[in-house]
């Protein structure tokens, strides 16, 4: 679980940025099977908007009237580029809460969560919640606490973990992440 406002929710995961490595085919497509929106191979969701490192998508989903909308980001791990996340960041549909999504691929290590620093803060954990064939999703309700850390942080680093020993953190540029975050439908 995330500490500072989030260590009480339990089984909310995180999520983090668009990897310039990665193709936008694969990352549209995780985008999309993640929050639902559509089939991988139906669409690719539209980018509305660049924000710094940020890009918006959006997508109308099967039978919805209003068109969703994500905060994106696709990273990599500087010295393991086949380790990537994906970082999502969007409203609910009642426009009520923010979410935190973060992608990590199929293989990390389940029980240690999903690690947060954003300037070096630690800021705390995460639990998976569940594994798709795109990767497993670890998610958190963005309390105004986490929201304004990331508007006022530099970099975020996600850590996950291979093995019990082995912390993997991944380096997320948070440019952008604060206008972007504000020009959410």
């Amino acid at each position: 679980m995330i500490e500072t406002g989030l260590n009480n929710r339990a089984h909310q995961p995180l999520a983090p940025l668009p990897q310039r490595r990665a193709g936008r085919a694969l990352v549209a497509a995780a985008f999309l099977a993640v929050i639902g929106l559509a089939a991988p191979a139906a669409a690719q969701g539209v980018v509305r908007g660049t924000y710094g490192d940020w890009q918006m998508r959006c997508e109308t989903p099967p039978g919805a009237r209003t068109e969703q909308c994500a905060l994106v980001q696709n990273v990599a791990a500087e010295d393991r580029p086949s380790l990537t996340l994906l970082v999502i960041a969007l409203k609910t549909a009642d426009n009520q809460s923010r979410l935190l999504r973060v992608v990590a691929p199929l293989g990390v290590l389940l029980p240690a969560g999903l690690g947060l620093k954003i300037d070096d803060k630690d800021i705390g954990r995460a639990g998976f919640v569940r594994c798709l064939n795109t990767g497993c999703i670890a998610e958190v309700v963005m309390d105004d606490a986490l929201v304004g850390n990331l508007k006022a942080g530099q970099n975020a680093t996600f850590i996950v973990f291979q093995t019990p020993e082995e912390g993997v953190g991944i380096p997320v540029s948070l440019d952008g992440f604060g206008a972007g975050l504000e020009k959410l439908p």
